[in-house]
């Protein structure tokens, strides 16, 4: 169980369109590192060090999964991606964009990249200025003293700080928009790995599909006409079973919950694979399970074309998967899509990543993080 840490981060910017600059700088922060629960107001000072524009500066408080090291490669990262290039030289310069790590909880941390508390700190009012206002009362682990008296009697700085009427909006992270976000898709979409990603990340609770431990599956796909009522019966008596199960070990206002399938996955299999009376009495049994399960405040519907399918089934390499066709999986996606479209409150969105690889590209994940933090129930992308 990963343990959720408080930082505090000092961000500032001299070039550019500097309150953009800031903007962009939060909504990534948000997106790639964590929770950011309180952003200073925006405050103007002279540069420091050496003669460039003024610098627009502010501090937030930060939730994060993340140990500080990898919090500092992150933000790294994100410096970078709006356009910072780090110089050799150990002389101040004008920056498109600057953020580092203040606070980082209680601790400590002295190493060759690293340290927290930051060195100078305490003698920059650019600095203890926006933190005073976000958290007078915090702390300092070496001083032992509040922040609110270090900036008092403890900051020499006398340079000339202006709070201006500006406004930096606090992103609304994923954790706080949902609290159960269902993944789906067509056989070999991606959506287990997509879920596992997510917790990683999110420290999600997670509901994982049991597929593997159904016994009629390989049995199915030797002989559809056979095995399909006892294959599409097993499976939603195991799919009700489970989310009943799974989901009342967890509090639902509180948790993050994850799931890599939603019960009406059964339902969509079932039209393609049931005689046209075997799905009648299917159906019956079908929504008396419905009304009972939970659900869940986002479905996401990972779209990927079908020739990328067949490439990543044949990829993960299921002996019982080989000899699915482009036609079953052109009909299952059909399913879905009729699905979606006759569902308008399941709060739906439709990802196409036929082009990303979310799995070994960060930047194709990060898109799709980026496409279910941003959705509004009438979008889709």
């Amino acid at each position: 169980m990963k343990i959720q840490q408080t930082a505090y981060l000092s961000l500032g910017s001299n070039r550019g369109n500097r309150l953009l600059n800031l903007q962009n700088a939060v909504d990534l922060i948000a997106l790639n590192t964590g929770t950011v629960q309180n952003i200073s107001s925006v405050y103007k000072t002279a540069s420091w060090g050496f003669k460039g524009p003024d610098f627009l500066n502010i501090c937030l408080k930060l939730s994060t999964y993340l140990q500080a090291d990898m919090l500092l490669e992150k933000l790294l990262a994100i410096e970078q991606k709006l356009g910072r290039i780090r110089a050799d030289s150990k002389d101040y310069l004008s920056r498109l964009i600057d953020i580092d790590i203040l606070l980082f909880d209680d601790e400590v941390i002295v190493s060759e990249s690293l340290n927290v508390p930051h060195k100078n700190m305490l003698n920059r009012k650019f600095v203890m200025v926006p933190l005073t206002e976000i958290a007078p009362n915090l702390i300092h682990p070496i001083t032992k003293k509040t922040i609110l008296t270090d900036l008092q009697h403890g900051c020499s700085d006398d340079s000339e700080i202006e709070k201006l009427d500006l406004t930096i909006n606090r992103p609304v992270s994923l954790v706080e928009k949902y609290n159960y976000i269902a993944i789906e898709g067509n056989i070999g979409a991606g959506k287990t790995s997509l879920v596992k990603l997510m917790s990683a990340d999110f420290n999600a609770k997670t509901v994982l599909e049991r597929f593997a431990d159904n016994p009629f599956l390989p049995k199915f796909y030797k002989d559809k006409d056979r095995y399909a009522f006892p294959l599409e019966m097993s499976f939603l008596a195991d799919r009700y079973q489970q989310l009943s199960d799974d989901l009342a070990q967890f509090d639902l206002f509180k948790n993050f919950i994850v799931s890599d399938y939603y019960i009406f996955k059964s339902l969509i299999f079932a039209q393609v694979t049931l005689a046209h009376e075997e799905y009648n009495l299917y159906r019956r049994m079908f929504d008396l399970m419905y009304k009972e399960i939970t659900k869940p405040d986002l479905y996401v519907y990972l779209y990927q074309n079908t020739e990328r399918l067949l490439e990543n089934i044949k990829k993960r390499g299921r002996d019982y998967e080989q000899d699915i066709t482009a036609n079953y999986l052109d009909e299952i996606h059909q399913g879905y899509s009729n699905f979606i479209k006759s569902e308008p409150h399941l709060n739906a969105l439709i990802i196409d990543i036929s082009e990303l690889d979310f799995v070994n590209n960060p930047q194709d994940y990060t898109q799709v993080i980026q496409a279910i933090q941003q959705f509004e129930p009438s979008s889709k992308l």
